[in-house]
């Protein structure tokens, strides 16, 4: 091939017409996929994405992303329509015609709690069978400890004849975006790993034209692996401890929002108005504990942390009840909005991991729920599977209480008095987050719970 991305140097991709030569296939439509794919467009180079998925290619197609920000919204549109972003539904035409292959599918959890690697091995075949001589393959999502070198590598070589390092080349390298926007993301630290020196400086010279942050290089794929869990589990860990907190001080009468001005963990502050991580990274953790029991270890702080999600659950659900409970109103038919679901506060992100568990057990018990979020179109929450409200007025009108999940700031300014006359007699707020103040709200007449504010008085 002309273009053996293995000899690739820094001065091959300097500007975007020296890019332009090179195709970028992008394996996996999901958030992190299209958001690899403008990157690689808007850095000059061609970009072709496709997918297993025929409902994601159908959306992208159309310009349509899962849970993107604005600007990477308009770049996805821009890019299609200029044609430097491709969509392509047969996963095999598209890596025949790429030089750079950047897999970002994900793993999935099964009904039994077990991680699920079939779709990603299916894709890895696929590849592996129109692979091309010269070309880089980068495994752009989590994986657990060895599947790099032990599945991913044995798939590609076997399928395609080809040997890595030689005829072609491939690393890890994913892009993590935990508890943060998009772009502040892009601009942090990001490992790449390769188990051999061509591989690995041939993608990180590829990245880096989309990097704004440094790279971590590593020959040790598995320490990489090893690390990126770490950190998931890291995050997922410090937001279990806080969940502890918060508990401990609605049950002693304490407000846990008041606590953040004193504490000397200012990591641990600032996850207080974020603490629950959407699906796709808590799931993570059940990819460090199948690797721990493989080798006949138990960590116990991971096994704590998923249990505490549960738990989490299970203690929002209750609140809601014992709110209403105070209202004179069962669970069971009453009419409840839940506002907010994205990751964080004022972005538009992926839901929640807790949303539709919550919302899942509220109709469960019998009660009525919708949702309203801001940053999310009713098309992105069809998934969920449950009423979308288009405005706050249609999502606060004719309601028996209103379920704060993500502390966006127009749920800080809710207008209270105006907002308790359109809703059923004795309104109630149940608030995850701290958007609103406890005092006040009682003080409109509202029933008031917060997680980890243990001050309401009715």
């Amino acid at each position: 091939m002309s273009l053996s991305i293995l000899n690739i140097k820094p001065e091959d991709v300097d500007n975007g017409n020296k890019r332009a030569k090179y195709s970028v296939c992008i394996v996996g439509c999901g958030q992190t996929g299209i958001i690899h794919a403008c990157l690689f467009a808007e850095a000059g180079f061609n970009v072709i994405c496709t997918d297993r998925d025929q409902a994601l290619i159908n959306n992208v197609s159309k310009g349509k992303g899962q849970f993107l920000s604005h600007h990477f919204e308009v770049t996805l549109r821009n890019c299609i329509r200029k044609g430097t972003i491709k969509v392509v539904n047969d996963v095999g035409v598209a890596v025949s015609g790429s030089q750079i292959i950047i897999i970002t599918t994900s793993v999935k959890i099964s009904e039994k709690r077990k991680i699920d690697y079939s779709e990603l091995e299916k894709t890895c075949k696929q590849i592996g069978s129109n692979l091309k001589q010269g070309s880089l393959v980068i495994v752009a999502s989590p994986l657990g400890v060895g599947f790099t070198e032990k599945v991913v590598k044995e798939i590609m070589e076997s399928i395609s004849g080809f040997k890595i390092g030689v005829n072609i080349g491939l690393a890890y390298s994913p892009l993590l975006i935990v508890h943060e926007e998009i772009e502040r993301a892009l601009n942090q630290k990001r490992v790449v790993a390769a188990s051999e020196k061509a591989s690995l400086n041939a993608a990180s010279v590829i990245l880096g034209t989309v990097m704004k942050g440094n790279l971590i290089k590593t020959e040790n794929i598995k320490a990489a692996e090893t690390a990126i869990l770490f950190d998931i589990a890291r995050s997922e860990i410090d937001n279990a401890l806080i969940n502890e907190f918060a508990s401990f001080c609605e049950k002693t009468g304490v407000d846990y929002i008041e606590t953040q001005r004193f504490t000397k963990h200012s990591s641990l502050s600032e996850i207080l108005t974020s603490r629950f991580l959407d699906e796709n990274s808590h799931k993570f953790l059940y990819t460090l504990s199948e690797d721990a029991e493989n080798v006949n270890l138990k960590l116990r702080l991971i096994e704590f942390t998923k249990d505490s999600t549960e738990e989490t659950v299970k203690h929002i659900v209750n609140l809601v009840k014992d709110a209403l409970r105070s209202c004179d109103k069962p669970l069971r038919r009453a009419r409840i909005s839940i506002l907010g679901i994205s990751q964080i506060p004022n972005a538009k992100t992926p839901p929640k991991m807790l949303a539709k568990e919550v919302a899942n057990m509220l109709e469960a018990r019998g009660a009525k729920i919708s949702i309203y979020d801001p940053f999310l179109s009713c098309t992105e929450l069809a998934n969920m599977q449950f009423q979308c409200n288009k405005t706050l007025t249609q999502a606060t009108e004719g309601m028996d209480c209103l379920l704060i999940l993500t502390g966006h700031d127009n749920f800080k300014r809710l207008n209270l008095k105006k907002t308790g006359a359109m809703m059923k007699k004795i309104p109630s707020i149940v608030d995850i987050e701290g958007a609103v103040d406890p005092y006040t709200v009682e003080r409109e007449g509202f029933i008031y719970r917060g997680f980890g504010r243990g001050v309401w008085t009715k």
